[in-house]
Formats: structure tokens, C-alpha cells, sequence
């Protein structure tokens, strides 16, 4: 699945759209960035509740196509330039990190 169809399936805001269509591979879902920065990689999607510019630098160490904000938290201006500057797609959802997760595990088994 792309990150284009991952965001119309699952009805996603697009926040950063500056971004590569890469292919989905995987899910990682956690909100601690040291345990991100440890277990996710290239492929995968991070769905977290962080918003700020931290999670988009945490997302380019760990080569991360895209962050998935939950609980419609709002996208600060620093970490969409940040996003926008390493190519990394942003969306926001008002799904929880389990909805979130679990839609994405269905999609991409």
C-alpha cells in the first residue's frame, strides 16, 4: 500500500504533502521516541500522539515514510516545515493510536 492510498482508505488530513509515495510496509505505534528510534524503520509509518518537530527528527533517523498524529492534535508550523524539509508525509486523524494501528495491521496483512 502507498502512503496516498493508506491516506484515502483510512480518510487521513494531510498536513505535509511534500513527500515521496513510498510503499507501507509496516506499522510502529509508540509515543516514547528513544523506543522509536530503537525498533522502527525504513517503511514504516509512526503512529504517535507527539506532535512536534522532535518526532519528524526522530522519523528521518529511522528512515520513517510518515507520521500519523491521533486524537486530532493540532500540527505546530516548526514540525511541518521539519517534515517538509526531510520529505516525510504528515497526517492527523481523530482515531486513537489502537484504531489507528489496527486499521492499518488488517490493510497490510
Amino acid at each position: 500500500m502507498t502512503l496516498r492510498n493508506m491516506a484515502a482508505e483510512l480518510n487521513l488530513t494531510v498536513v505535509q504533502d511534500g513527500y515521496d509515495d513510498r510503499t507501507v510496509e509496516r506499522v510502529y505505534t509508540s509515543d516514547m521516541l528513544s523506543d522509536v528510534m530503537a525498533h522502527a524503520g525504513e517503511a514504516d509509518v509512526l503512529v504517535t500522539i507527539q506532535a512536534h518537530k522532535n518526532t519528524v527528527a526522530v522519523a528521518s533517523l529511522s528512515d520513517i515514510a510518515a507520521i500519523i498524529v491521533c486524537n486530532d492534535r493540532e500540527i505546530p508550523d516548526d514540525m511541518t516545515a521539519a517534515a517538509a524539509g526531510e520529505g516525510i508525509a504528515i497526517f492527523v486523524t481523530g482515531m486513537n493510536q489502537y484504531q489507528v494501528s489496527g486499521e492499518l495491521f488488517t490493510r497490510l496483512r
